[in-house]
């Protein structure tokens, strides 16, 4: 299987993701540190660890949200680590990314039709209505969604518009960050769900970012632990779940809530 992502040496520090500082330049303190891996085309890799392990900061370079203070980051054959934003754009349809937050990533004065239909007009999309409809369709909302405020939608639904924005350009990639850490547990199942058809049916390849182990080994064919940010483990989900290697994976896997077998369910 080729890969769409291959990364190699990728540094990131503080003072990378502090454009205009106010009282002096930030201090050049690395949160990414010499990752090197690659994602296969079509595969879900979870990307895990605990606050502060640079994984939501790794998922911004790889979408080039940040630009990278050294290594490479390779998309699809092309170098994009240092690409200016003119030369990123034709290719920014290509990898899309879906936040944590849904109401603060939707325009709340724009109705969910709008919000789909923007970035296929900025990119250049005809048949705009038809492109949103089936963007609907895809991720189980009704057309008529389309005339609703992002304040008149549950959690669940406006995590589905967030995907249905990003899927409407047909993408090659997407960045999944936290997206349903936010979530009760029937929206969590029905986004995962979703992301799961996705890949089947559209041969997506998704990055999955969460800190929750039990999401992740449902969704990822295979995990990268961070820490400190630094790969400690990436390998495949059955295995690393089977067999953590290092210690923090299993500080990790300990952590994850198991069912009291005692409760009693009403």
């Amino acid at each position: 299987m080729a890969d769409l992502y291959t990364v190699t040496d990728l540094h990131l520090s503080l003072a990378d993701m502090t454009r205009k500082p106010l009282f002096g330049m930030a201090p050049r303190l690395n949160i990414l540190k010499g990752l090197t891996f690659s994602i296969p085309k079509g595969s879900v890799l979870g990307i895990v660890g605990g606050s502060g392990s640079g994984k939501s900061t790794l998922g911004r370079a790889l979408v080039r949200l940040l630009e990278p203070s050294g290594g490479q980051v390779v998309f699809g054959g092309t170098d994009i680590t240092h690409m200016s934003d003119a030369d990123l754009r034709p290719l920014r349809r290509r990898f899309q990314m879906i936040f944590q937050d849904p109401m603060s990533s939707l325009n709340p004065r724009h109705r969910v039709g709008t919000i789909i239909a923007e970035p296929l007009r900025l990119h250049g999309f005809d048949t705009i209505p038809a492109r949103v409809g089936r963007a609907l369709d895809h991720v189980g909302l009704p057309k008529d969604f389309a005339h609703r405020y992002p304040h008149e939608l549950s959690g669940g639904q406006r995590q589905r518009v967030g995907i249905a924005r990003a899927i409407a350009l047909e993408p090659e990639f997407i960045l999944a960050d936290e997206i349903v850490s936010g979530l009760d547990v029937s929206s969590q199942a029905q986004v995962l769900n979703l992301l799961e058809t996705l890949v089947a049916e559209v041969g997506m390849t998704l990055a999955f970012i969460s800190h929750d182990l039990s999401v992740v080994r449902r969704l990822c064919q295979r995990v990268m632990v961070l820490q400190h940010g630094q790969i400690v483990e990436n390998r495949e989900t059955a295995a690393l779940f089977a067999d953590p290697q290092a210690q923090y994976t299993r500080d990790l896997l300990g952590a994850i809530p198991l069912p009291d077998p005692n409760q009693v369910w009403v």
